[in-house]
């Protein structure tokens, strides 16, 4: 289908972007990658009146470490975090989640920023976020705030962003210590999407017992979470097959399971227990 007509608007600079948001408001939109926008316009879903494109904003395009932390442009590509050697050495989850999104095109093109801030229920960046405990970046009229990543995802395609912000930046600590970390997913044929995607991040004490864990499940519900039973489950807990097989029997705690023509709700709470344990068993293997 074609969209219907639209304003088109290359934004130099975050400033100029912001400038941008607060004349147009809601008959604008802001375009990253395009992956999931174009389609929407194409299908009439989206009807922006402008279009302001903010891919070839250099200041949102990077991948630094600072101190302790990582700090993520949002118009970095999944591709550049795929290949980042940064990312591969101190926090691998992430070019892994990178690695299973789409195909070439889609990596070389689509953003970290624009599909967080798209908040689709079967993106893979958001369980990754969580799993990490990420803080979100945002800016806008009233200046610069940060949102922990559980909290940025309200509801369907909805995001803790108000009208005239702009996500920014994607921060979190660099994993310390004896470190695993695994995502997995299962891949709907047709769209790639996740009909389940588990990111576990898991670290060791002295002993080999589970000091910490971050679980972000996306596919299953109307949007991403952290499965804090599984989480609770894992503290101070041997990783042996019993009590990984024992914490994932809790992924999909006080969720109420998505249901559609390719899954059941049934269907997709099974996927989400065996995914979980899988990444759990993954990531507790990487970590001793």
């Amino acid at each position: 289908m074609i969209p219907n007509s639209f304003d088109y608007v290359t934004a130099k600079s975050l400033d100029e972007a912001l400038s941008l948001l607060g004349k147009h408001k809601d008959d604008a939109k802001l375009l990253a990658g395009g992956h999931s926008l174009i389609p929407a316009m194409k299908l009439r879903l989206a009807q922006p009146q402008v279009l302001i494109d903010i891919s070839r904003i250099k200041e949102l395009s990077y991948i630094n470490q600072e101190g302790g932390g990582i700090r993520i442009g949002a118009t970095t590509t999944h591709y550049q975090i795929e290949s980042s050697e940064l990312l591969r050495r101190v926090c691998p989850l992430l070019p892994e989640a990178a690695s299973h999104l789409g195909d070439v095109q889609v990596r070389n093109k689509g953003t970290i920023g624009g599909s967080l801030a798209h908040a689709d229920p079967a993106a893979d960046w958001p369980a990754v976020v969580i799993a990490m405990d990420a803080s979100l970046v945002v800016l806008g009229p009233k200046g610069e705030r940060v949102i922990k990543a559980e909290k940025f995802f309200v509801e369907l395609f909805t995001t803790a962003l108000q009208p005239g912000e702009i996500l920014r930046e994607i921060r979190f600590d660099v994993p310390k210590g004896r470190v695993g970390q695994s995502y997995l997913k299962f891949r709907h044929p047709a769209s790639g999407f996740a009909v389940v995607g588990i990111a576990a991040n898991i670290s060791l004490d002295g002993s080999g017992k589970c000091q910490s864990a971050g679980v972000g499940i996306t596919g299953v519900s109307p949007k991403p979470y952290r499965a804090t039973g599984v989480e609770n489950a894992l503290k101070g807990a041997a990783l042996d097959g019993k009590s990984l097989s024992g914490a994932a029997a809790h992924a999909t705690d006080g969720v109420d399971a998505n249901t559609d023509l390719f899954a059941s709700g049934e269907y997709r709470r099974h996927l989400a227990e065996v995914y979980t344990r899988r990444a759990l068993e993954t990531a507790a293997s990487r970590a001793k």
